[in-house]
């Protein structure tokens, strides 16, 4: 797999989401992403209990520890590297968490725009 260059949506190098917990569609605490990554876990969030419980309702439950996959579970204040898709979907329904545009990678907005992005943005740069 060759990983696509590391930009994020604001141009710049793509800052790190979170290595505790360790994140990304690499495993590299970055929302690093490849032609084979096809849910672009591209949209460096903050995890909310009202979005993990939508995740959790809408068929991907986020917050249940999976130690056979070496998944703890995500609880309320970690960084996540969301599916576009599904930060989008959850932006749709009211319930989109905030994010990082520093650590959100520039093909999120292959599915996001950045206006939505920005809306939702916890960095200065917003």
């Amino acid at each position: 797999m060759e990983m696509d260059t590391s930009v994020n949506v604001l141009g710049g190098k793509l800052e790190s989401c979170s290595t505790a917990p360790m994140t990304g569609f690499f495993r590299d605490g970055r929302c690093n992403t490849c032609a084979e990554d096809q849910g672009s876990h591209t949209v460096c969030a903050l995890m909310t209990a009202e979005f993990l419980a939508y995740s959790k309702y809408v068929g991907n439950d986020l917050s249940t520890p999976r130690p056979e996959f070496g998944f703890a579970g995500l609880k309320p204040g970690d960084h996540w590297c969301l599916c576009a898709g599904r930060f989008l979907q959850a932006h749709d329904e009211g319930c989109a968490p905030q994010v990082r545009l520093e650590a959100t990678h520039a093909r999120a907005l292959d599915i996001v725009t950045i206006d939505i992005l920005k809306e939702h943005a916890s960095d200065a740069t917003s």
